[in-house]
């Protein structure tokens, strides 16, 4: 399904990055033998994602905690997509909410993440517009 996804994209004339999902961030490993694996959430996102590469996706999506440990297995070039980043930067409290497996932006992208995928910081912000220029100024100091 991973190959036929991303030969089906390179046809385009525009070609979509195709990214292959791990383990949701909103996951931990106990949750993981309640639903029958048994292993570890970095085992298991670190497995998946090498199974995604060697079927030619463009990148992964895996929880920024995950990141450094899949940069230095699949190296710079495959496109690693982080949602899960909280910050309490701007904030008056910290965001708590599904997501277990969580860093802050600037922390994502020196592991080595290429994208940030940022939503209830900033929807569920009393501030919203505020939120998102906290988030950007901590990426400028970066």
């Amino acid at each position: 399904m991973l190959q036929a996804a991303s030969d089906a994209a390179r046809q385009a004339d525009r070609p979509p990055l195709v990214v292959g999902v791990t383990v949701l961030t909103s996951l931990d490993s106990e949750e993981l033998e309640r639903i029958g694996i048994h292993r570890t959430v970095p085992d298991q996102v670190e497995d998946l994602a090498q199974l995604a590469t060697d079927a030619g996706v463009d990148g992964i999506v895996a929880s920024p905690q995950e990141v450094a440990r899949l940069r230095a297995r699949l190296g710079p070039n495959i496109t690693i997509v982080t949602p899960g980043i909280r910050s309490d930067k701007g904030t008056s409290a910290p965001l708590r909410d599904d997501q277990i497996r969580t860093l802050g932006p600037a922390e994502a992208l020196r592991a080595g993440a290429n994208y940030l995928v940022v939503g209830r910081p900033i929807i569920a912000s009393s501030d919203p517009p505020a939120a998102a220029r906290a988030i950007v100024s901590e990426l400028e100091n970066l």
